[in-house]
């Protein structure tokens, strides 16, 4: 059997502790009849790498064979040149595909093992558990469930893999439709400044939700979808602001534009106020990626006094680097002009001399989005058709009168009409019925 050290792309670190996890499990299946190593600090290990299995497959939601699982998780998830090259796209060619053959040829050696071998010299008697595991039905946590499940059909098909180049074959399948790595696997992220610089960290239980679930708006969604698709299709597209009123659905639109093209490579990373100095650290690592990324600033708005903006401004347009073709920026706020005005900027006596220069100051981040959506808070009639949507949705039985008698009742002293003050609505009679 050809060693865990000859890999050439797909090397394991054992700084990783999945890696580390394949690098002990093959170690055991090379070397647990040997004489020269004890048998119980052997079987120790080996019960070790049978307990990581199982926290794996109960935390990320796998069932069946967990090693065979676990080898196909590790191979969607390393990220190198060649699994970079294959994402989104068909299969690269070349000495890149060789370099990976000659690993895949390794890698499916220890997937064809069988644990049952190593469990049986070591007294192991639940070893079918591992090998036809079933999970506590939560689904795991750490993916969406459609991508929980093509793993697991990927695992299926290395088993059915006739030879190394079928085995190739079927991971290249992948990359191509999903991609490789936590870019690939994950829809949204947010970024954290550690002591290893910025990273970007998958947001692994992100809301579901479509355009459709928010009722009304449709000339908002409209404008937003077409900027959307002409972005993941490849031509031109803008930064988008959506502004309004609070609670009417910006961030629900933004969040469902991720779910609805996520299958054609679009990411969202979020970002906050506070980060924005990070943010060339941001495009620089995804800008050579071959995923579609909007960097999502909720509620965005700045008092006179605060000065992040002006990282913001650069980054957008203006700076030396010209921003990525595959980055756009989206953001919400509930003011258009971003930067709080005064009546005092337009006065012709004032402090600053050039009254028009601070005009133009505070109105040039808003004019470097070059989509601007409005949602506005519905009036009285609207309003009570989304309550009335939203309890259709919900199977909520009540006379329409008794309905929007409550509801009337309801905004006066919840904040007043908007979408989300209809659906914190719902939500109560929901609790209460």
């Amino acid at each position: 059997m050809k060693r865990v050290e000859n890999l050439i792309l797909y090397r394991m670190h054992r700084s990783c502790e999945e890696d580390r996890l394949f690098c002990d499990t093959a170690w055991i299946l090379e070397h647990y009849r040997d004489e020269e190593y004890k048998k119980e600090e052997l079987a120790e290990s080996f019960y070790n790498c049978l307990c990581q299995l199982a926290e794996i497959a109960e935390s990320h939601g796998f069932e069946g064979n967990l090693w065979r699982g676990f080898v196909a998780y590790l191979l969607v998830n390393h990220e190198n040149a060649y699994s970079r090259a294959c994402e989104l796209r068909e299969g690269v060619k070349g000495s890149l595909r060789e370099l990976a053959r000659h690993d895949f040829a390794i890698i499916r050696e220890y997937f064809e093992c069988d644990l049952r071998e190593p469990g049986k010299y070591f007294g192991v008697e639940c070893m079918e558990s591992i090998l036809d595991f079933k999970g506590t039905g939560n689904g795991g946590r750490f993916f969406n469930r459609r991508i929980r499940d093509r793993i697991g059909e990927l695992a299926a098909h290395l088993s059915g893999a006739a030879d190394t180049e079928a085995f190739q074959d079927a991971v290249e399948l992948f990359y191509g439709e999903f991609g490789v790595g936590k870019l690939g696997l994950h829809k949204a992220f947010r970024v954290r400044h550690g002591g290893e610089g910025t990273e970007i960290v998958p947001i692994t239980n992100i809301a579901h939700v479509c355009l459709g679930d928010l009722v009304g708006y449709e000339s908002a969604k409209q404008k937003l979808t077409e900027n959307t698709e002409a972005f993941v299709s490849g031509r031109e597209a803008n930064n988008c602001l959506l502004f309004g009123d609070a609670g009417t659905g910006k961030s629900t639109s933004i969040k469902a534009i991720a779910n609805q093209y996520y299958d054609r490579g679009l990411r969202l990373i979020e970002v906050y106020r506070h980060q924005f100095c990070d943010l060339n650290d941001v495009i620089a690592q995804v800008k050579n990626r071959n995923y579609r990324f909007i960097i999502y600033m909720d509620d965005l708005s700045f008092e006179e006094f605060e000065t992040e903006y002006k990282y913001l401004k650069a980054v957008i347009e203006g700076g030396l680097e010209k921003k990525p073709d595959n980055v756009l920026i989206y953001a919400t706020s509930n003011r258009r002009h971003l930067i709080r005005e005064n009546f005092s900027d337009k006065e012709e006596i004032r402090e600053d001399m050039h009254t028009s220069d601070t005009v133009q100051e505070k109105l040039s981040l808003y004019a470097r989005f070059g989509v601007t959506i409005y949602f506005g808070a519905p009036d009285k009639k609207e309003f009570l058709h989304i309550v009335e949507e939203l309890a259709g949705r919900c199977g909520l039985a009540r006379k329409k009168e008794e309905l929007f008698l409550l509801a009337n009742q309801w905004e006066l002293s919840h904040g007043g009409r908007s979408g989300r003050t209809a659906q914190q609505f719902i939500d109560y009679l929901l609790g209460v019925q």
